[in-house]
């Protein structure tokens, strides 16, 4: 996203009212929320190298708030 104060594009997306291509709530892990997420079983951010084998390293995988992969 294009940074606009420090909040990426999402504000002004809340602004745009009826034309809003995305008219659920976002950056939330809720009922309702489109939500896209990936639990990674490690921490990516101290091993980078874990997004290497998403098959092994990818616990859950959703999209559009539809799991594609749950393995919990």
């Amino acid at each position: 996203m294009t940074p606009w104060l420090g909040y990426g594009a999402r504000p002004l997306l809340a602004l745009s009212g009826k034309r809003n291509p995305y008219p659920g709530k976002l950056g939330v892990v809720e009922q309702g929320a489109l939500a896209d997420l990936l639990l990674v079983d490690g921490d990516p951010i101290a091993n980078i190298k874990l997004i290497e084998d998403p098959t092994k390293n990818f616990v859950v995988i959703m999209k559009d708030g539809k799991i594609f992969k749950n393995t919990l």
